[in-house]
Formats: C-alpha cells, sequence, structure tokens
C-alpha cells in the first residue's frame, strides 16, 4: 500500500504524526509507529487499504505483533486504520478477539470562503483565545487535557500520552509547522486544541474543552479562532477535522462552515489499563 492511496481522513492524520514516527509503506498495509509515544494508539497502528475480512483477524493481529509489539513492549494496545468509507461485514470474530471498538469519523473540510462568522460566546468575561507558547505552556495543556479526557481512560496513563504528543507539537512549533491553541480565563486554559499543517492544508487536533467550561460556546469560539489564523495567517486552502458523525461536536463544527466529504474506520482493542 502506498501513501498516496490514503483517504483524505488518513493523509492528514500523518500531518502530525510525521516528527518522530516511522511510516512503512508494504504490500499489505501501512505501518505507522511513533517509539517515543508508544500508547499513542493512532501514532502506533497499521492502516488497512480495505475493509478487513472477518477470517483474517489472526492474520492482522499477528501483523501488528510483528511490526509494533513486537519492537515496543509498551504498545499492548491494537489498532487499525481502515481507509474505506464503509464497513459491510459485521466481523464477529474481530469483535471475539477483543477488538471491540468499531469508531467511524467523518471527515470534515473547510474551505476559506464558507468559514461561518464569529460565534458568540456566554458568561466567559475575561476570555483570551491565543496561541500557547511551547514548551513553556506544555505542562498547562497536558493538565487540561487529562483533566477533559474520556475517564474511561486511566489519568496517568493519559497524562503520559499527552505529555508525549506536546513535546512532540512542541517540536513541530519551533519548525514552523504547528501550534497549539487555548481559551484562556484568567490563568485556567479552559479550552484548547493544535494544528498541523504543511503550507496548504491543516488538519485540527485534539479540540477539547475542560468539563466546568462546556456549554458557553468556547469550543466553537476557539476553533473558529483557529481558522482565521489557518486562512488569514498561515495562508491555508483547506482545513480538516475528523469527528465521531454523531458527537455533539460534529454539529459545531458543522455550524462554522465544515461539510463532510468523507470518511474511514477505526478498529482498536484498548490497552489493560484503559479497559474499564
Amino acid at each position: 500500500m502506498k501513501l498516496g492511496e490514503l483517504r483524505l481522513g488518513w493523509q492528514s492524520h500523518l500531518l502530525a504524526c510525521r516528527f518522530g514516527a516511522e511510516i512503512g509503506e508494504h504490500d499489505d498495509c501501512i505501518v505507522l509507529r511513533t517509539p517515543d509515544n508508544p500508547t499513542y494508539y493512532w501514532g502506533n497502528c497499521l492502516l488497512l487499504p480495505a475493509a478487513p475480512r472477518d477470517e483474517d483477524v489472526a492474520h492482522w493481529l499477528a501483523r501488528f505483533d510483528e511490526e509494533i509489539a513486537s519492537k515496543q513492549a509498551a504498545s499492548t494496545h491494537r489498532a487499525f486504520g481502515i481507509n474505506v468509507a464503509a464497513l459491510a461485514d459485521p466481523l464477529p470474530s474481530w469483535r471475539a478477539a477483543g477488538i471491540d471498538e468499531f469508531d467511524e469519523m467523518a471527515v470534515l473540510m473547510l474551505e476559506p470562503a464558507s468559514l461561518a462568522a464569529q460565534p458568540a460566546v456566554r458568561d466567559t468575561p475575561g476570555l483570551v483565545l491565543r496561541a500557547l507558547a511551547l514548551p513553556d505552556e506544555l505542562e498547562l495543556a497536558v493538565e487540561a487535557q487529562v483533566v477533559a479526557r474520556d475517564e474511561s481512560f486511566a489519568a496517568e496513563g493519559w497524562r503520559v500520552f499527552r505529555r508525549s504528543t506536546m513535546q512532540r507539537m512542541a517540536a513541530m512549533q519551533d519548525a514552523g509547522i504547528a501550534n497549539w491553541f487555548g481559551a484562556m480565563v484568567g490563568d485556567v486554559l479552559a479550552a484548547n486544541c493544535g494544528l498541523v499543517h504543511d503550507g496548504r492544508l491543516g488538519r485540527f487536533q485534539f479540540v477539547e474543552t475542560q468539563p466546568a467550561w462546556r456549554r458557553r460556546g468556547l469550543c466553537r469560539a476557539l476553533v473558529h479562532h483557529v481558522c482565521r489564523h489557518a486562512f488569514g495567517t498561515l495562508g491555508l486552502r483547506r482545513l480538516v477535522m475528523c469527528a465521531d458523525p454523531h458527537d455533539v461536536a460534529s454539529g459545531i463544527y458543522r455550524s462554522l462552515g465544515f461539510v463532510q466529504v468523507d470518511s474511514h474506520w477505526c478498529l482498536q482493542r484498548r490497552s489493560r489499563p484503559d479497559r474499564r
């Protein structure tokens, strides 16, 4: 499988993984491995060119072991990105083998002319939207991300994963191909997200709001701010956001002008500390 065969969602995903990652083209798949962040599921995964067959689960588990788990013991998860828009087979053998999370991801795209008007924010005096100064504010971002995480993930493991990710983002920011942005209220980082780009295409990363600050419009305002920066300052042509099509966040992005242009699938088994 060649990198050029990847759909837009996976192409833009690789923008965020290129620092510190090993990306290998193989006949049957693309291998993405990140030795300095082995617990990042989607930085350590196999990208499959077509929908897998139910009877092939043993083959793909063995391939994951061969390409990733055997080389870094901390990668105890299993993650398979599927480079197709639809899965027709329910894959019962995969589920029986513990690959029990099947997530469809909507690929949403925005072009400059489609960006909606600046949204309003409720009940948040003193709000400042700005780029974070990395690495100086790295730990501020990490702790905000731990608070905002899905609580089914263990806090300490999430902290390790996010710290390594933010260190990579700091290096990418230093290289001029990424920024991390925050919605600051005083000294509190109420919401944050990243943007990586190649000079033309940009991809959002980890858009999230701390629970105590939700339902005020902070996420919408922050994403809008980043879009304006991307189009006006960076001169990007397209922005991509990948999200669960059934989640409320997808509706927020659509309200800003994003439209769905594709979809792909993510199949995973969590590591033991995250199976709660």
